[in-house]
């Protein structure tokens, strides 16, 4: 039996599942077990926990073929459990770094029934918030256990589930379970307390609870927020069946109860303005029916003011206090920006000037009526025809000829349009009127900050690549990696969004987790690959011909990625022993990173017999397709070639540097896609005895595809431009 289940119940944290998993089963501690409930989850939560569980016995994976909710899905988790604690944590929070030590010996010294322990508020930005311990409790009750009413503060800590450990014995023989609906843990946490005749406080923070930005019902306006009455009546309605033995704690429970309305009331992000007058009546009833015959200890002050009014049913006087006090915190925030303001807008005074008519006209623009035919086309900051956009704007022109495509490219990239397809230069009136006045706005980065997305507009987000390293907020831990990276910034781009297109279900879950936005996810697959899919071998023959490659020679493609954290970082590697290695008939074609195209210095240009630079060439695709190999490292360049299924080799020289520095995902290392070279010797070895093309080799990018390259089946393209332009609805099948 291990002394701790972990029940983890799981619904739509497919970004954030894997940290929570990764977070226990990390720990120093190791007696205990997962039980990880997918509840019937439209998301990957539910593959990501069978993944686990078949790596790691500890873990146990439960499938649920309906949705049940958040309450019912922890009591299976716990009719499944055989620890001798049960630890309910939510699937998008997690542990504290070894933790879990100090949290065993505790349980293991003296015994409680319920272990109460710290957490902090992770907030989006990185940052954290402290939670009430150190208020309720000053001076730390160390190892010693007492009961609630004895301590009844510690009901002043927050009600949740996932901030205590309860004994299994003592919770099944109690009889407690949670209740459905939203606000569960109410009905369930207070009880624990009132019923426990050994209570223990850890004063150690163990649990990171997330603030999602998106999805979290905290931050989702509805009625289902009345959910929250009745699992307080719950509680009263326990407490007249315990009898005596509780009613020393119903001032501190009322007290609490009116505390936890008044929050949910004063939410903004919760309660609708036309649902508050209601929401507030139902306070009143309930102030009525449960107020304790001797009282309660109100709160003074302004918190005192509110209780008071929700007494008497005065909700005008309430709201009017209420819009005051929100006005004046509005007036206080406002001069604190205007003051931030006064040295970067006197900074921005003379690209102001530079460019202000033009944005005026792009805000006059904006008052036009949108196009209803028109969409605008954008890769990699307008450096050409390229990329996911440039494979939708193709099947566009032949499944939607009703809707006409307008590229936006930088002046000196215009030679990289294709012939017949219409663009506008980046930074003239054309551009902007495109801007503004577009139905569809395809890219695969963001636009410019200054881009207002109208109601009318739709924003599809291609990306450019399946990420190893972390990207977006994700960044926030890696500063050397991000750099002065404006995430606030980042966000307000995300939140023009309409659709992010995934090339597989790994990408959507890191998606999730870097840009929280209210974004439809489009797993299709990555449009820029349906011509591996599609090209034949005669337009195989045809590229190598033009590049000049012999039917019968190894053309090896050598792609790095970009180190943003050492700029000008090139991986030690010698193109003339390469190919020497490779023998008479091999070729090198060496590609650079796109973002190398910014450095205005000069850079040295191989362009030999058996040696090319093709970091010119405007189509990636095409290289893909005249290599018989490619040699890469972190570049998102693995995914794409991997369907095509020909070798694959990572030269990662760096492995651990870069990870520490720049973060990433995964392990590209221990799950690569083909051989792993970690020196340039071993390199060379690789070839010199065709190792690239090994059992291992082959075995490892079999796995390689079936975990990343499944959708790629050569109709990406169209699936978006049918849901996008075309309006169709999705045809798949739901995941449960």
């Amino acid at each position: 039996m291990a002394l701790i289940s972990f029940v983890v119940p799981a619904f739509r944290v497919q970004g954030y599942l894997r940290e929570c998993l990764d977070s226990i089963l990390g720990q120093p501690e190791t007696d205990l077990e997962v039980i990880a409930v997918d509840d019937c989850s439209p998301d990957s939560s539910g593959e990501i926990i069978d993944e686990y569980a078949a790596r790691d016995q500890r873990v146990r994976s439960v499938r649920l073929p309906e949705n049940v909710g958040l309450g019912p899905a922890r009591n299976i988790g716990l009719d499944r459990a055989v620890g001798e604690y049960v630890w309910f944590l939510d699937g998008d929070d997690w542990l504290a770094p070894e933790c879990l030590p100090e949290v065993a010996e505790r349980l293991r010294v003296t015994r409680p029934d319920v272990l109460l322990v710290d957490h902090v508020r992770t907030h989006w930005n990185d940052s954290a918030t402290r939670s009430a311990m150190a208020e309720v409790f000053p001076e730390s009750p160390g190892a010693a256990t007492f009961r609630l009413r004895d301590r009844p503060e510690a009901m002043r800590l927050l009600h949740t589930a996932w901030n205590r450990l309860v004994r299994r014995e003592f919770l099944v023989d109690l009889g407690l379970r949670f209740q459905p609906g939203w606000y569960e843990d109410v009905s369930f946490s207070y009880p624990v307390l009132m019923a426990a005749q050994r209570i223990g406080v850890l004063d150690r923070v163990c649990v990171n609870y997330r603030q999602r930005r998106a999805g979290a019902i905290t931050r989702t306006r509805g009625d289902r927020h009345f959910e929250v009455f009745p699992q307080w009546h719950r509680v009263f309605h326990l407490m007249d069946a315990w009898g005596p033995a509780v009613d020393a704690l119903r001032p501190a429970v009322f007290e609490r109860m009116i505390w936890h309305y008044l929050t949910v009331l004063g939410n903004g992000q919760r309660i609708a303005p036309e649902l508050r007058p209601a929401f507030f009546t139902q306070i009143t009833a309930d102030y009525a029916r449960w107020l304790p015959s001797g009282g309660y200890p109100a709160p003074g002050g302004v918190e005192g003011i509110k209780h008071r009014l929700a007494a008497t049913g005065r909700w005008r006087t309430f709201s009017a206090l209420r819009a005051a006090s929100r006005a004046r915190d509005t007036t206080r925030r406002k001069t604190r920006t205007a003051r931030r303001r006064v040295g970067p807008a006197a900074r921005r005074g003379a690209r102001l000037a530079r460019d202000g008519l033009l944005r005026e006209y792009y805000r006059a623009e904006l008052r036009r009526p949108v196009d209803p035919t028109l969409a605008v086309y954008a890769a990699y900051w307008y450096r050409g025809y390229a990329c996911n956009p440039a494979a939708i704007y193709e099947v566009a022109r032949r499944l939607a000829p009703g809707v006409r495509g307008v590229w936006i490219v930088r002046r000196d990239r215009v030679d990289t349009v294709p012939d017949g397809a219409e663009y506008v230069v980046a930074g003239t009136p054309a551009y902007y009127r495109a801007l503004a006045r577009a139905r569809w706005l395809v890219n695969n980065v963001n636009f410019p900050d200054f881009v207002r997305k109208r109601p009318e507009q739709v924003h599809v987000q291609t990306h450019h690549g399946t990420p190893v390293k972390v990207m977006g907020l994700d960044q926030q831990r890696y500063p050397i990696g991000a750099g002065a990276m404006d995430f606030a910034g980042l966000l307000r781009r995300v939140d023009r969004w309409d659709y992010s297109v995934s090339a597989n279900s790994f990408s959507t879950q890191m998606w999730d987790r870097a840009y929280p936005a209210s974004y439809t996810t489009l797993e299709v697959g990555y449009p820029r690959n349906d011509r591996l899919v599609n090209a034949g071998p005669d337009e195989v023959r045809r590229l190598r011909a033009e590049f000049g490659l012999d039917p019968d020679e190894q053309v090896v493609l050598y792609a790095p990625t970009h180190r943003e954290h050492l700029p000008g970082y090139r991986p030690p590697f010698d193109p003339d022993r390469f190919v020497e290695a490779l023998g008479d008939s091999g070729r090198l074609l060496m590609r650079s990173h796109y973002f190398h195209d910014r450095d205005r210095g000069p850079r040295r240009t191989v362009d030999r017999d058996r040696v090319r630079d093709v970091s010119g060439h405007q189509r990636v695709e095409d290289l893909y397709l005249v290599a018989d190999v490619l040699v890469s490292d972190y570049s998102s360049a693995m995914f794409d070639y991997a369907v095509l299924d020909r070798p694959i080799v990572l030269y990662t020289p760096d492995w651990e540097a870069y990870r520490l520095a720049r973060g990433v995902y995964f392990d590209v290392t221990a799950e690569p896609p083909g051989a792993v070279a970690t020196t340039f010797a071993d390199l060379l070895d690789l070839f010199r005895t065709d190792a690239v093309r090994s059992d291992a080799a082959t075995k490892a990018r079999a796995h390689f595809r079936g975990r990343f390259c499944t959708l790629d089946d050569g109709s990406a393209a169209e699936r978006v431009v049918r849901r996008v332009f075309l309006g169709e609805p999705d045809e798949r099948p739901p995941r449960c």
